[in-house]
């Protein structure tokens, strides 16, 4: 059965079904992985919550960093910000069950020679290892720890990975370099102020997929957060952020031959 991957939806629940109608025309029963920010800052975070749900075993998705941010405001760690779209969410009457359904999504997935994450990973981290330390924070997310580790989550220290890390340090970097990443140097120090394009990168630092030695480009690794780079179509690499929110693309593509599927998208945010 073919597979198609999807970018940020980011609450864009309209955009989701114009995309899912489209793919359904050829493959109304396909899998479907979704590269995580599945809401916040577009219009509908509540109905594309409920639709991701009630797909069911067809949809997997990765958490981004705006899912965890959601986790994050539920329980009262983190304010709303002026652009958050979560207010429908955090007062709907099955919230519950969607919040117990998003801290219970993984941070990766690795599906027939793709590795699928939210924004990067480090240049020594192979695709074996990044499952193990997704799976280090996806268990503190499912255990009955979770509302603390949410508590420890936020912090951009320490900025450079290190096999010794451990406890609340450790999984930080972790979720950091799997959820926000975009530029990093060749020790693993990550860049967090660059949002620009690849372009873009300060100093000593790349874009983590140009990182010269990377132990993942033996996949291919599939990932968006990063809508200033647009539709990254490499031999090895499927970059699948095409700013929906932004007036741009709701994207998909197939894995098994690279073919693409896009719907146009209305400007829910100016940048600025």
């Amino acid at each position: 059965m073919s597979i198609y991957a999807i970018g940020d939806l980011q609450g864009c629940g309209q955009q989701l079904q114009n995309l899912l109608d489209l793919i359904g025309k050829t493959a109304p029963d396909a899998d479907l992985l979704f590269v995580g920010d599945l809401v916040n800052r577009g219009p509908h975070s509540l109905a594309t919550l409920r639709h991701l749900r009630a797909l069911g075993d067809r949809a997997r998705a990765v958490l981004g960093n705006h899912d965890l941010h959601l986790l994050a405001v539920s329980q009262g760690i983190r304010p709303l910000h002026a652009t958050d779209t979560l207010h429908d969410i955090l007062i709907a009457p099955d919230r519950d069950e969607l919040l117990d359904w998003v801290r219970h999504r993984p941070l990766a997935l690795l599906e027939n020679g793709h590795l699928l994450f939210h924004a990067g990973v480090l240049p020594e981290w192979d695709a074996d290892k990044v499952m193990s330390l997704a799976h280090e924070v996806e268990t503190m997310l499912r255990g009955p720890d979770w509302v603390d580790f949410l508590r420890q989550m936020y912090g951009n220290e320490p900025a450079v990975w290190s096999d010794d890390l451990q406890g609340h340090d450790r999984l930080r970097c972790i979720i950091n370099t799997l959820t926000r990443i975009r530029f990093c140097r060749p020790d693993g120090g990550i860049d967090f102020t660059i949002k620009e394009g690849a372009g873009a990168a300060p100093e000593g630092y790349l874009p983590w997929f140009d990182m010269p030695g990377r132990k993942t480009a033996d996949v291919t690794c599939v990932f968006g957060h990063w809508s200033a780079l647009g539709l990254t179509l490499r031999p090895n690499l499927i970059g699948l952020d095409t700013g929906c929110v932004w007036g741009g693309k709701l994207t998909a593509v197939r894995l098994e031959d690279r073919a693409l599927f896009q719907v146009d998208c209305p400007q829910t945010l100016k940048p600025g």
